[in-house]
């Protein structure tokens, strides 16, 4: 293990074995400070192959499956690590949109987010939303994007859970999205947002849930998500409640972060939405 104070990187070599003679190399880099949806490099992870076996496999983000026996019982603090190597960019002017990521405390981030109506998807313009929002979102090295973000208080969501904007098959685009079922097994990971620059904490998040949603064309989506996307989808879809993630910190974390907030607060100026 290589630790380095300037960036906060650390580099794991884990040699995974898969039933008898077969060998798979993981290599995963973490930076310890913002794990989530906010971050360039998750395309790092892309690296470990989907590979499986009779007896286990390797997910694209380097996590074993509950059939690797002892292996598995690192998945959870593999998740705690597992990361970008770099964090994200505030893109500022994005070419192709005016939509700009909002940072806290602005009032949309705290707003009611409203319904999308079947008119609204009909004329095209929630598709221009989400459209720009995946702009918006690449271009800060993220991974996920809600609506309220950029000043739009309605429920729409997107991601790309590799953050690669190469992988446009993978982009996902969640309008009035619920979720309906929450699994009890849980697990901790520090998550960072992109309006919340240069600082995360630790989130306890559903292993994994079950999802209500329409399509762009208004068709419905039922999903069930686990592990790295869970934890996308439950991140953007606190945004639709006005719930960000500072509000899931321990008190202890939130002490720690809390001379940025302020710093942000005071840019701000007045009408803040704490």
């Amino acid at each position: 293990i290589d630790c380095c104070d300037h960036n906060k990187t650390l580099c794991f070599v884990s040699f995974v074995f898969f039933g008898r003679n077969q060998m798979r190399l993981v290599l995963s880099m973490a930076a310890l400070s913002c794990m989530s949806f906010s971050y360039r490099g998750v395309q790092a992870f892309q690296t470990v192959a989907r590979t499986s076996s009779r007896t286990g496999s390797i997910h694209a983000f380097g996590l074993p499956s509950a059939r690797m026996g002892n292996v598995a019982k690192k998945s959870d603090y593999l998740t705690k690590v597992f990361s970008s190597v770099e964090n994200e960019v505030d893109p500022g002017e994005v070419e192709g949109t005016d939509l700009r990521v909002l940072k806290y405390p602005h009032p949309s981030l705290r707003a009611e987010n409203a319904e999308i109506t079947e008119e609204e998807l009909a004329d095209g313009s929630i598709a221009k939303i989400a459209k720009e929002m995946l702009l918006v979102m690449y271009a800060a090295e993220g991974v996920g994007l809600a609506a309220p973000q950029v000043g739009i208080n309605k429920k729409l969501m997107v991601y790309n859970e590799t953050g690669d904007k190469k992988k446009w098959l993978q982009e996902i685009v969640m309008v009035n999205p619920k979720i309906v079922e929450f699994s009890e097994a849980i697990d901790d990971a520090t998550e960072g947002c992109l309006s919340f620059p240069d600082m995360g904490g630790d989130v306890t998040r559903s292993k994994w849930i079950k999802v209500e949603a329409m399509s762009l064309k208004g068709k419905k989506i039922k999903k069930r998500f686990k592990g790295w996307e869970a934890r996308i989808f439950q991140h953007e879809y606190d945004h639709l409640d006005g719930v960000v993630y500072i509000d899931r910190l321990s008190k202890e974390e939130r002490k720690e972060v809390q001379p940025q907030l302020d710093i942000l607060v005071e840019d701000f100026g007045e009408d803040g939405a704490l």
